[in-house]
């Protein structure tokens, strides 16, 4: 006999039995139904890529979540896909030729090395969208629509709605005179959220105090919309960049109020997920009792602009499998199956034909099996025609 360990999965590697894989494929129809009547267009990138290809444009934390392999005919680095969004961003740069922006969505399995902190999972089947050609407001506002209409759709109540704004820390560390290490320095401790060590680390800085003053209250500039009248007088001595910024911040927030007047948000400007490539407004979405986002997003322009085009871009993804489990949704509904006997009969076959091509489900039983599938309903011949039992 087998021993079980042979067949256990590796930590974060997950499968799906019939109910549960049914569930996601229906979901998964459903959202590139929605993308579709947004005028959203399809595209499939590749599992594997050329590494050099695969990272451009991205962080370190990417890097990190990729695993590497090599070609067994180039002899080249090959690396599996942690997140499609710069491989969409690489063909809608390269492939992809319009003057009109491009929108387009994206729906496909990825393998991260480590996986999220929370889920654990290194196997998500990633969702998304990005918009390019645009670096109006409006183009981040319809992105975070259609995040919100396809939460919806997977039937995920009670969202929040959580802004940030990469391009406020950006502006300060710049204008504060911080070299690089200093502000990926200060980039780390201030995800940690600790008040202690963001403290320690700038009494190390040689800049003046005012700059320490700014970047210890960063960690304090999080709450409701006013958080962000808060941070205009906080943040006073900034430059225009940084005060542009809190501008998108405040447009944004009105008219999310306009479109969605009953939707929570939540602000945090010390919020820097994705920061190595995003350029612009981030944005996460979060329902109670679950302690990550479902959905996240944000503009990257630097990266558009290393992939070789001079697109701004923005977008969104989120895994269908954190969806398809906290859906609100009931299951599928299991769908009647009729059982065909054991028979040669040419008429039972064309029958079967038949009714499958009407979209019925006919499950014929083999001659080796003494135990019948599970059916609702059977197929009989009487008078030489072959009928579905009522």
């Amino acid at each position: 006999m087998k021993n079980k360990n042979n067949w256990m999965l590796p930590e974060g590697i997950e499968e799906l039995l019939p109910k549960d894989a049914a569930h996601l494929e229906k979901m998964r129809r459903e959202l590139l139904d929605v993308f579709n009547k947004w005028g959203y267009q399809y595209v499939i990138p590749p599992m594997v890529e050329f590494l050099d290809s695969l990272l451009t444009g991205t962080g370190p934390e990417i890097d990190l979540q990729t695993f590497k392999v090599t070609d067994q005919i180039s002899g080249r680095t090959l690396g599996i896909r942690a997140d499609m969004t710069p491989q969409v961003a690489r063909m809608a740069m390269n492939q992809i030729s319009s003057n009109a922006p491009t929108r387009l969505c994206y729906l496909g399995s990825v393998l991260q090395a480590r996986g999220a902190k929370i889920e654990k999972s290194r196997s998500p089947i990633q969702v998304g969208a990005e918009l390019y050609g645009s670096r109006h407001i409006n183009s981040d506002v319809e992105i975070i629509q259609l995040m919100l209409e396809v939460l919806a759709t997977a039937g995920l109540m009670n969202v929040h709605l959580d802004l940030g704004h990469v391009g406020i820390f950006r502006g300060l560390t710049k204008q504060a005179g911080l070299s690089e290490q200093q502000e990926a320095d200060l980039f780390d401790v201030l995800q940690r959220k600790s008040t202690d060590e963001v403290d320690g680390l700038l009494q190390t800085f040689e800049c003046d105090k005012q700059w320490i003053d700014v970047f210890q209250s960063l960690l304090l500039l999080n709450g409701d919309i006013g958080v962000l009248s808060t941070a205009k007088d906080v943040l006073s001595i900034a430059d225009e960049s940084v005060q542009n910024a809190i501008d998108e911040l405040q447009e944004i927030a009105r008219l999310m109020q306009t479109y969605f007047p009953s939707l929570p948000l939540y602000f945090d400007l010390a919020e820097l997920r994705c920061y190595h490539y995003q350029t612009g407004v981030v944005f996460a979405a979060f329902v109670p009792g679950f302690g990550s986002e479902v959905a996240r997003g944000g503009r990257y322009d630097a990266m558009a602009e290393e992939l070789g085009g001079e697109q701004p871009a923005t977008g969104f993804s989120a895994d269908i499998k954190v969806l398809s489990r906290l859906s609100t949704v009931n299951s599928v509904e299991i769908a009647p199956v009729i059982l065909a006997p054991v028979d040669s009969d040419p008429d039972l076959y064309e029958t079967i034909r038949d009714l499958r091509a009407a979209g019925k489900i006919v499950v014929q039983q083999l001659p080796d099996s003494s135990d019948e599938p599970a059916h609702t309903s059977t197929l009989y011949k009487q008078d030489g025609h072959w009928l579905v039992s009522e």
